[in-house]
């Protein structure tokens, strides 16, 4: 991509990487690049080109932010050693520097390695991670064709909003403002496009969309508001049977409360089994990821085991380069951290020998944590749907100079040591792998609809042990059935510790 050219965020490809731009995900294409530089980052630090009033900052330019950067890559990225050399002078902003200061190593299935680096600007990380609060309309989109004819629609929705009033789970996308999602051509039409999908606050917007099961399409008006997340939903047990089920959407602070209060309502329903759908979980705070899976497994199988072992780069072997603590494994909480819950809270346990979890491409990074976590000390983990996103890894957030960079760090690994799935997990991948079913995505029923795909051929293993017959049939495309990426901002598919 050219300096200075517009991209189509997830209108026209799947992200290679992530960077700011609020809440867009866009495309890098540019080589990786870096430098190496002996000076300590620490140097460097708040020395900004704009120094924020009444904070560290002090008075430096965009050189000295790029240095910042250098020093800091070459201390502590996971990767540092294969972060070629360049000219900082070459990158005309901050970020765009930031962007090259990557390996550009692929997987064995020739994804690059890492597709997880990313800026956002610190009072947004924030007011979003503390607080799961963002612009938007209550209601998530996900895009499952991105290029012409594409094909967009409503992911799922937030309680209380104009979203949830009217928008359902399913409804197609058709038209923004006038402009054919479908087929818009021309950088203008993008940018209406990209307006709508990625609105800021106090915006007004048009879609024209197809509801599920509607053979004309109607128009609803939207307004962008400040939507506090609701991580937890639609937390109830099947009927007719003992199994419990919990929408989990993201891992953020609010989350604590939330799964705390499931699990507490399913397990004083006493049920046997619990599927918890992770399909658009891109992930977040790692001590959250624990605290679930202690909730599942209970005391008996997780007392004096570890959830995740944090390996960082060869410079750290015996402590944590950012605390710097001695290396200590995050173990399974049996009390609540303190981020949604009073601090020191017992949480509830089921004691579960086995868990269903639902997913997709967009199931990421701490997600992915509790599957392996889980799997590590001898529960059973039962996937149904797809391949999850591949990211064993996480990191710190960063702060300098008003924008909070994200730069993978370090490498986890269960209490068997596992943690070799850079391209994914999905059922039946071989050893220390799920089993389950290829299902995919059904946007033709509600989340939490037993009749819903995916939910489906849970119930259906959980009852009988096997996949249900019409999986298969499941994964071909057609219909309101598919795979795709969700809209949310870079934050939430990822893994990330407190300091």
């Amino acid at each position: 991509m050219a300096a200075g050219a517009r991209p189509l965020r997830l209108l026209r490809c799947y992200a290679k990487g992530m960077r700011s731009s609020r809440l867009a995900i866009v495309a890098l294409l540019a080589a990786a690049c870096g430098g190496n530089d002996s000076s300590p980052s620490a140097e460097f630090a708040n020395q900004c080109a704009a120094p924020r009033p009444g904070t560290a900052d002090h008075q430096g330019s965009a050189d000295t932010e790029k240095k910042f950067l250098r020093a800091w890559i070459d201390e502590l990225y996971l990767w540092y050693r294969e972060v070629p050399q360049a000219d900082p002078n070459a990158s005309p902003t901050v970020e765009d520097y930031f962007d090259k200061l990557k390996t550009p190593a692929k997987t064995a299935s020739g994804n690059f390695k890492d597709r997880f680096h990313f800026t956002i600007p610190t009072a947004e990380w924030e007011q979003q991670s503390q607080g799961g609060v963002e612009a938007g309309y209550g209601a998530t989109m996900l895009v499952l064709v991105p290029t012409a004819p594409r094909k967009a629609v409503v992911a799922y929705t937030q309680p209380g909003t104009e979203g949830a009033s009217k928008l359902a789970r399913g409804a197609q996308i058709l038209k923004i403002d006038n402009v054919d999602l479908v087929n818009a051509t021309g950088q203008a039409n993008v940018d209406i496009l990209n307006a709508g999908l990625f609105p800021a606050v106090n915006t007004t917007h048009t879609f024209e969309v197809l509801d599920v099961g509607a053979t004309t399409s109607r128009v609803v008006t939207l307004t962008a508001k400040a939507i506090t997340e609701t991580p937890v939903q639609k937390v109830h047990v099947i009927p007719n049977t003992q199994v419990g089920y919990l929408l989990f959407n993201d891992h953020l602070a609010l989350a604590e409360a939330g799964l705390f209060d499931a699990i507490t309502n399913l397990k004083a329903q006493s049920i046997t089994d619990l599927i918890i759908d992770m399909r658009y979980n891109g992930g977040g705070y790692l001590d959250i990821a624990s605290e679930l899976a202690f909730m599942v497994a209970g005391p008996s199988k997780t007392f004096g085991k570890t959830f995740e072992r944090e390996t960082f780069n060869d410079k750290y072997p015996s402590r944590d380069p950012v605390t710097g603590q001695p290396l200590s494994p995050t173990p399974f909480w049996t009390t609540a951290q303190g981020l949604s819950k009073t601090s020191g809270t017992a949480l509830p346990h089921l004691d579960l020998p086995r868990v269903f979890v639902l997913t997709t491409g967009g199931t990421c990074s701490a997600s992915e944590a509790v599957l392996n976590g889980l799997m590590g000390v001898g529960v059973q983990v039962i996937q149904i749907g797809t391949q999850t996103c591949g990211k064993p890894y996480g990191f710190y957030p960063q702060d300098n100079c008003g924008t909070t960079y994200f730069s993978i760090e370090f490498k986890g690994v269960n209490e068997k040591g596992f943690g070799d799935y850079a391209d994914g997990f999905f059922p039946g991948g071989g050893a220390n792998y799920p089993v389950g079913c290829q299902v995919l995505d059904d946007f033709g029923h509600e989340l939490g609809d037993p009749a819903e795909a995916q939910l489906a051929a849970a119930l259906h293993y959980q009852a009988t042990g096997t996949c249900p017959a019409s999986a298969a049939q499941a994964l071909t495309v057609g219909g309101l059935r598919g795979e795709g990426r969700v809209l949310k901002s870079v934050w939430r598919t990822n893994r990330i510790l407190r300091r």
